[in-house]
C-alpha cells in the first residue's frame, strides 16, 4: 500500500533527522522575520506561539515529503 510505504520512509532515522535540522533553521528564520518584534517586546500571544509552531511544521513536512519522494524515485529506477 501506498501510503504504509511513506509512513516507513518518513520514519527514518535519516529522513527525520534532516526535516528537523530544516526545520530548525527554516522555522527560526521565519519566526524572527514574523514574530521577531513580539519575542523581542515580550508580548507574545497564544494566537503568536500557535503560529511559530506552524512555522516550524511547513518545512518539517516540506523536507519530509521532498525526502520521501526523491528516496521513492531513486528506488523505483533501481529495481
Amino acid at each position: 500500500m501506498q501510503i504504509n510505504e511513506f509512513i516507513k520512509i518518513a520514519l527514518l532515522k535519516e529522513v527525520v533527522f534532516m526535516a528537523l535540522k530544516m526545520s530548525l533553521i527554516v522555522g527560526s528564520i521565519l519566526a524572527l522575520i514574523n514574530h521577531g518584534d513580539a519575542l523581542i517586546e515580550g508580548t507574545l500571544t497564544l494566537g503568536n506561539v500557535c503560529q511559530i509552531i506552524l512555522t516550524f511544521l511547513v518545512p518539517y513536512s516540506v523536507s519530509t515529503y521532498s525526502s520521501v519522494k526523491a528516496i521513492q524515485r531513486h528506488d523505483e529506477k533501481n529495481i
